[in-house]
């Protein structure tokens, strides 16, 4: 068992928990924040997407042991964010949404990709969304309800200039977490010996 410290939509919570404990399951079972959604639990549909320290991640692929001194934020946390409540306003008024189940996901890495780019398409919408699955709207409600967002907050941008994010994900930042993975594995590395290989 290890014992981690992890902020979470901005209060610090301490639990001991098995090494291989996903983030998703610790988020959904320790702290009740269901709107965390389990997939495909391969990190392909993007359900399950979260930010750990500004960057979007797959939730169900990262072990919590890893984000020790971390700051996460989920769906919930994002309740008061203006760019999110004009995302939820656009994709109810857009038909983005029909089961909601992929719905969560969507609305972390839309807000993510409109933050980042001043300038956006419907083609590169689609582009940068390509990782969060639907398998019910067919999309085009979904790039419809990202553009009428982003094109607004573009129009907007000298007024009320959004947030600035951390780095985008990519292989250098991918173990840029609270401590160092190799610091947070070394950590766990009895434990996680007496356990074999397998998928979450």
């Amino acid at each position: 068992m290890n014992t981690v410290d992890i902020t979470v939509n901005g209060a610090l919570r301490q639990a001991t928990i098995e090494p291989r404990t996903s983030l998703a399951d610790f988020l959904r079972d320790n702290l009740s924040l269901t709107g965390t959604h389990l997939g495909c639990e391969h990190g392909i549909c993007g359900a399950c997407t979260v930010l750990i320290n500004g960057e979007i991640s797959r939730s169900c692929i990262t072990y919590a042991v890893t984000c020790d001194g971390a700051n996460i934020q989920t769906i919930e946390g994002l309740d008061d964010d203006p760019l999110m409540e004009a995302l939820r306003q656009a994709f109810s008024e857009e038909h983005a949404l029909q089961c909601g189940y992929c719905t969560p996901g969507m609305l972390i890495t839309a807000r993510d990709v409109i933050a980042r780019h001043e300038q956006l398409t419907h083609d590169t919408i689609r582009r940068h969304m390509s990782g969060n699955l639907c398998r019910c709207t067919g999309y085009r409600g979904i790039v419809n309800a990202i553009a009428r967002v982003a094109n607004d907050a573009a129009t907007n941008q000298q007024e009320s200039p959004i947030t600035t994010l951390g780095p985008a994900p990519g292989p250098e930042n991918m173990t840029k977490r609270g401590r160092t993975l190799h610091q947070t594995l070394e950590r766990a590395q009895p434990t996680l010996q007496r356990h074999s290989r397998h998928h979450l």
